[in-house]
């Protein structure tokens, strides 16, 4: 089974979450909406910034315990090497 590993805002160089999930779209939904309680509804972060995908779920477990060690620079690097502009990409799942 597949796995994602995201991380999501509230806005540009705002809080971030990072998580996992074998259903992307699903989750960020869950997420926008605020159908979840914890971190992410009580920081209100709905925007999708940053997501890379795994053949295999553990690995992007795995992904996910280490990119949150990680220090925030190089979690912000990321995101915008790939995203510079922090759009939301939650509409461009579809």
């Amino acid at each position: 089974m597949a796995g994602y590993v995201y991380i999501v805002t509230n806005h540009k160089h705002g809080t971030l979450y990072i998580g996992v999930t074998s259903d992307l779209a699903r989750r960020i939904y869950e997420h926008r909406e605020g159908l979840t309680p914890g971190f992410t509804s009580r920081y209100g972060l709905t925007q999708l910034v940053w997501y890379e995908e795994h053949w295999d779920v553990r690995d992007a477990i795995q992904r996910e315990k280490t990119m949150k060690q990680w220090y925030r620079k190089w979690k912000i690097a990321l995101i915008e090497e790939r995203n510079p502009d922090w759009r939301d990409l939650y509409l461009e799942l579809w």
